[in-house]
């Protein structure tokens, strides 16, 4: 069976060095469950495995549903960054909103006998730029309660 190393970041910047033994092994697994789990040793049982078949389930690596605390604060965090990333766009909402009521305004400023339909496009760049916030804030909803 050939060994290979797994290079992590620590969380205090440091390289943290795991043998792991394939690398779709690694790929099959969270980053918070490979990097939290200690490494594997290989013992005499490991290498007598290697003479006797064992069933097929026994090759399959398989992920255990229990999780550590350190797990769960670590997807706790990436959920609240990926809400924060997701109201971003709430600001850009906003922005939005401002420059549709601002160009109503020079554009009325211009042409006061436009003032119906000036208004009546404006009112619809403010609902397309609103709804667009809030669809951003929905997502955000969504990655917080949903997941």
């Amino acid at each position: 069976m050939r060994w290979k190393r797994a290079l992590f970041l620590d969380t205090v910047g440091g390289i943290l060095i795991m043998p792991v033994r394939s690398t779709s092994q690694l790929l099959s697994r969270s980053l918070s469950a490979v990097v939290l789990k200690p490494p594997e040793t290989l013992t005499d049982k490991s290498l007598s495995s290697l003479a006797a078949p064992h069933p097929l389930t026994s090759v399959i690596p398989s992920r255990s549903f229990q999780t550590s605390a350190i797990s769960r604060d670590i997807d706790t965090a990436a959920k609240f960054i990926g809400a924060g990333a997701a109201t971003v766009g709430v600001a850009g909402s906003g922005a939005g909103i401002g420059t549709v009521f601002g160009s109503l305004i020079i554009g009325y400023a211009r042409n006061p006998s436009l003032k119906q339909q000036l208004f009546s496009y404006a009112i619809l760049g403010f609902a397309l730029s609103e709804a667009m916030g809030l669809f951003c804030l929905m997502v955000a909803f969504l990655i917080l309660f949903a997941m």
